[in-house]
């Protein structure tokens, strides 16, 4: 056994025969006993399908075989011939056996049946040993180098932004401050102010919220970009749709004008939808029946019209639709469940910030296909937006999908310097700590524009859940950053 290569339960289940011993290495999901034959269901987590091991009792020792229990690893080598049982085609008739790993049957937590989301998201050092985790985990690692292929196909390059930094992109002011300074004796300056001089970086410091800012720096020299990777937000929420930790997609693209952007938001998340069915159709099918289940048990009223594959199919069909916020705040305003108060925030006056459930009105009941709404009140955008002519929005645009509402923002940005540093003033965002990003603007401006995807809410999108603690593998959230 110990000369012998692994071969993968995934590789193991699409070769049709194999005439010589083979390897296998996993964790026992199940096992049930018979007269003559003990059945070991084996999983490695190269895939949601188990494969079936078939022991004979008299070729082990019973002691043995007693610590084949689930959550133990065991190594088999055997035969892989076709099966005499139902629910498989294929077993491995067990020649060898070894127990790698005992699970103490009274101890390991994750038996052989349903588990609550909520338990296991307490058991988050266990839960990718379950099928659904493990199948979220699959997919969320197909998304992401589907990512790095779509862009490094078109020609952008791969750009670290920071994750410390002084700056906070979104002017919101909700930033983890990092610092080194011993909070039970913090240094004061003359004015009474905490002393950053004496800190590490000897300046207030922060995890970033965004690597949009450093990324318009990359774009204004190499053209076209991307970042991806953690930001940090410390608003203090515990809704299904937030994060403290989360990680984002930001392509920034010099030469681009809101439209260029658009386009590549759609061409972006289609190739995204399409890669996943491509490569992961066996996760997304078993998470497709594990939503249908657990639907069974909800209200009609928050039960999905379509299925999970059909939704992945509906934004692949269509073209999205693409409409002003000014036509979307009439159809709002208009709309039925505006005018029986049914939306929690009613939309009455132009200017108020659209909600996920307006979002999600105009994708699933109103135009029945994904939307991109552009054009945005000023007010309630941020600084570093194109004003538009009208002075009264700027050229930012939200891609929104079924059951997630947005899960694409981004805009062309303000590439006129006057305009830039009055929008900056009108923000209350100091000039001079921002004189680095003003730069770009004063040496070779172009217009540029980009885009943030939340790659949580896309892996929201393409696994069903309704969660987004159940798509990371460790959720950071108020009062919890276990691990």
């Amino acid at each position: 056994m110990e000369n012998q290569k692994r071969i993968k339960v995934k590789a193991l289940l699409g070769l049709k025969s194999f005439s010589d011993e083979i390897l296998v290495k996993g964790w026992v999901r199940t096992k049930r006993e018979s007269k003559n034959a003990v059945f070991i269901a084996m999983n490695d987590g190269s895939t949601v399908h188990n494969i079936q091991v078939v022991v004979n009792p008299e070729l082990f020792r019973e002691q043995l075989l007693k610590r084949v229990t689930t959550g133990a690893s065991i190594a088999v080598t055997g035969l892989w011939v076709a099966s005499l049982g139902s629910g498989q085609t294929k077993e491995l008739q067990a020649k060898t056996l070894k127990v790698l790993g005992d699970a103490n049957p009274d101890s390991y937590p994750l038996q052989p049946k349903r588990h609550s989301l909520e338990f296991l998201r307490e058991m988050a050092h266990l839960r990718p040993r379950t099928n659904t985790m493990a199948a979220i985990l699959r997919v969320r690692h197909t998304a992401a180098f589907a990512i790095h292929q779509f862009f490094n196909d078109k020609g952008f390059f791969y750009f670290n932004s920071p994750l410390l930094t002084t700056s906070d992109a979104e002017g919101a002011g909700e930033t983890f401050k990092v610092t080194t300074l011993n909070l039970e004796k913090i240094p004061l300056d003359e004015l009474g102010k905490v002393d950053y001089r004496k800190d590490f970086f000897e300046k207030e410091t922060n995890l970033t919220v965004s690597g949009q800012l450093e990324g318009e720096l990359a774009a204004l020299a190499l053209s076209e970009i991307y970042t991806f990777g953690p930001t940090f937000r410390a608003e203090n929420s515990n809704t299904k749709r937030h994060l403290a930790e989360f990680w984002m997609v930001e392509p920034e693209m010099a030469f681009y004008d809101l439209k260029d952007s658009m386009d590549l938001a759609e061409e972006m998340l289609k190739y995204l939808v399409q890669y996943t069915i491509d490569h992961c159709l066996d996760d997304l099918t078993f998470l497709e029946k594990r939503e249908i289940e657990e639907q069974k048990n909800m209200p009609v009223a928050e039960r999905s019209e379509q299925s999970l594959l059909d939704r992945l199919q509906f934004v692949l069909a269509s073209n999205f639709k693409r409409i002003s916020y000014t036509e979307a705040f009439q159809i709002l305003r208009n709309s039925k469940p505006n005018k029986k108060r049914k939306f929690q925030f009613l939309v009455d006056n132009w200017g108020v910030d659209l909600q996920s459930e307006h979002e999600r009105f105009l994708v699933e009941k109103h135009f029945k296909k994904p939307v991109i709404i552009y054009d945005y009140p000023k007010d309630i955008k941020s600084f570093y937006m194109r004003l538009n002519d009208d002075n009264k929005t700027v050229g930012a645009m939200d891609v929104l999908f079924p059951r997630i509402g947005e899960i694409i923002g981004g805009s062309q940005r303000e590439e006129r310097l006057d305009l830039l540093t009055k929008r900056m003033k009108e923000k209350r965002i100091p000039s001079v700590e921002m004189d680095w990003f003003l730069d770009t603007r004063r040496f070779g401006t172009v217009e540029h524009s980009g885009f943030g995807l939340g790659f949580e809410r896309m892996i929201l999108f393409l696994t069903g859940m309704s969660n987004i603690r159940d798509v990371i593998p460790f959720p950071r959230t108020p009062g919890n950053c276990e691990y």
